[in-house]
């Protein structure tokens, strides 16, 4: 029979619909019911692309005599992460602070006022009815004992990650961002890429501020790290070789055997690093992968009204990785006497490259110059086959069984998926991506944004407000269309976004922002998210959000909130830089100051493709025909110019994207040396 979660629209939850586990939704009926008949709860987190939550329901939560144990001693809610963030952070930080780690699935015990007191993440069976016997124990026999464990950790939960608001107004210096990359690049692996560790995670905002680095500080060695890593994750079995699109992470130290969940929020983020560093470097590699990740994104994760889902399952039939591996044996049969080359190219053999007896991950390594000479044959000729190739595997996969996919569109992630179509536009100036650019934002416009307020989930039964990181990602994603489009309305509505954000999110004396609003539920405690993790820290985007269009709009208020965010975050970046690289990316815009470059006139689309050209990463965008904006006023006529402007003191106009280049190079030429 189904239990209390048949009515609720997340994918995971209407997972755990038909357990034999009494389950509730967070809400008051059970958090009502705990105090009632005074029952510890079990909040029980997890998202449904999650390989070992399915392991975990699988084992216990559809065991019948596991679930007697856990209706009899337990009021028991069932929660998805993506779409309840706030809970899932407390109870992590609750774990973490326990058990020194945390992850998915995540169980946490409390009192019934929500207090944690025990959790852990994936338990097997045996240790699971064994840990719920003791704890029902342990609440029946020794309550005070409960009690004292709740107010040490809830203590520790509201004082974990508090920062203390940094008053100096000490300069940035080039010697605080030096030191950061000095402490961080003793961790690079510089044969495989990465860092020296494993699993590897793409974390795509850390190889984002390197690349940045690279360039403005003109340093070769982060240049050759973030390379390296960028080419050895494409070549990798965490990019999907045959359909494109990246997944979560890699269980190895080489990127060779993925987990094979594919994500919104990564494949968004690498959108825009790979538009990013063919801007930059050229390489076609880079090119090749984001077009095939669009690909994937518009034929897999596209909703008909343009909203964006959120995953892709690892498992499909049960078995992890079945949909995207293959034996040598189906290669053959499907390409007959082209097998032999497909097979070379991917890394194909007769046993096996993977756990699984006769299953083989694709991945490369050699790039396509190379094989060919080694082969013989000629680069493009090698191209066409394995072009072809790659289409007739696909066509046969695509009539496996597959993977799970969940439906729910958030309006964070869909905020780092405009934002992905957008940098895409602005680097190759193909005209789908900047349709799926306005397609989304109007989308967000019309389905996400309610009596002036963001909500979480489209079609939700839920229309509270939003998080700070669907606030923040949708802002940066609305910035980035209006430079692509020099349509205010984008830009407009990135303001009455940001203004509302410091209304209801802004903590006017800690200086940084809750992760809730005020009209948000109240939880045991407000929490602030600083570190960068595999997606930027919402506190993080959102003082970069406020630094650019404290420049577009002229507005002080803007910078000094974002100032008084950067010092209060930079004296600990440099402890554990890869957790604060979206901070150390301020921090580099901050030293070199940002140029301001306004392009006007009836041909300033056409100079803003060529100027997209060159990689200027401390840079905003504005002009076009028409404006409001400060920096426009009697700058816009017919004849197309370029102004390149920089702390309020603009360079003589010109009107060729190179020169405007030479006067971003050439110090003598740079905004403030003239009139």
């Amino acid at each position: 029979m189904a239990n209390r979660l048949q009515n609720q629209t997340s994918p995971y939850l209407l997972q755990h619909a038909n357990n034999p586990v009494d389950w509730y939704p967070w809400g008051e009926e059970a958090l009502s019911r705990a105090q009632k008949e005074n029952k510890l709860i079990l909040v029980s987190i997890g998202y449904s692309a999650c390989h070992w939550c399915h392991v975990m329901e699988h084992e216990s939560f559809e065991d019948k005599q596991v679930a007697d144990v856990m209706n009899k001693n337990f009021i028991c809610i069932k929660i998805d992460r993506e779409v309840r963030p706030d809970i899932d952070q407390i109870y992590m930080n609750a774990v973490q602070l326990m058990t020194g780690s945390g992850g998915w699935p995540l169980n946490c015990f409390c009192l019934p006022d929500q207090r944690p007191i025990y959790g852990g993440t994936y338990f097997r069976k045996p240790d699971w009815i064994s840990l719920l016997n003791n704890l029902a124990d342990f609440w029946q026999n020794k309550p005070e004992e409960a009690e004292e464990y709740a107010v040490r950790l809830t203590e520790g939960i509201r004082q974990s990650e508090q920062l203390s608001p940094v008053k100096s107004e000490a300069e940035f210096s080039k010697n605080d961002i030096s030191q950061i990359f000095d402490t961080w690049k003793r961790s690079f692996d510089l044969v495989e890429g990465g860092y020296n560790r494993a699993p590897k995670f793409p974390l795509p905002n850390n190889w984002a501020f390197l690349l940045r680095y690279s360039q403005l500080m003109n340093d070769n060695s982060a240049h050759i790290a973030v390379n390296i890593t960028l080419e050895k994750m494409a070549f990798g079995g965490i990019y999907d070789q045959i359909g494109g699109g990246f997944a979560r992470y890699s269980v190895d130290g080489q990127w060779h055997v993925p987990h094979f969940e594919k994500m919104l929020y990564d494949n968004a983020q690498l959108v825009s690093l790979y538009s990013e560093a063919y801007q930059c470097t050229g390489n076609e590699l880079y090119r090749a992968v984001v077009f095939e990740t669009l690909m994937f994104i518009e034929g897999e994760m596209t909703s008909p009204e343009g909203g964006f889902y959120s995953a892709l399952d690892a498992d499909s039939e049960g078995v992890e990785g079945k949909f995207y591996t293959f034996s040598k044996h189906e290669i053959g049969n499907i390409l007959g006497g082209d097998a032999d080359l497909f097979n070379i190219y991917y890394n194909i053999t007769e046993q096996g490259n993977w756990e699984e007896e006769h299953t083989n991950i694709f991945l490369r390594k050699k790039d396509d110059a190379e094989l060919a000479s080694e082969l013989g044959i000629e680069e493009k000729e090698l191209i066409y086959k394995i072009t072809n190739a790659r289409k007739r595997i696909f066509e046969a996969r695509s009539v496996r069984v597959r993977p799970g996919l969940d439906n729910k569109i958030l309006a964070s992630w869909n905020g780092l998926m405009l934002r992905a179509y957008t940098d895409a536009y602005r680097v190759f100036a193909e005209d789908t991506f900047l349709a799926s650019a306005l397609k989304s934002a109007d989308f967000i416009a019309k389905n996400l944004f309610k009596d002036n307020k963001l909500i979480r989930v489209y079609h939700s039964e839920d229309d509270s407000e939003a998080f700070l990181d669907d606030y923040a990602f949708i802002i940066d994603g609305l910035i980035g269309l209006y430079e692509s489009t020099f349509d205010e309305q984008w830009l407009l509505f990135a303001r009455t976004l940001t203004d509302r954000t410091i209304s209801n999110f802004y903590d006017q004396e800690g200086g940084l922002f809750f992760y809730t609003s005020a009209s948000s539920e109240e939880l045991i405690a407000r929490k602030s998210e600083i570190t960068d993790n595999v997606i930027p820290s919402s506190n993080s985007a959102m003082a970069q959000n406020l630094f650019r269009l404290s420049h577009f709009f002229d507005d002080s208020s803007y910078s000094a909130i974002a100032d008084q965010m950067l010092r209060t975050v930079q004296p600990h970046i440099n402890q554990y830089p890869s957790s604060y690289s979206n901070w150390a990316s301020l921090l580099l815009f901050r030293i070199f100051g940002v140029f301001e470059i306004a392009i006007v006139g009836l041909e300033a689309e056409k100079k803003r493709l060529e100027l997209e050209k060159y990689y200027v990463p401390n840079k905003i965008l504005l002009g076009g025909t028409a404006g409001t904006l400060p920096l426009l006023r009697d700058k816009i006529h017919n004849d197309t110019k370029i102004y390149v402007c920089q702390n309020r003191t603009c360079s003589l106009p010109v009107t060729a994207v190179t020169e405007a280049i030479k006067q971003i190079d050439n110090p003598s030429t740079k905004p403030g040396s003239q009139d």
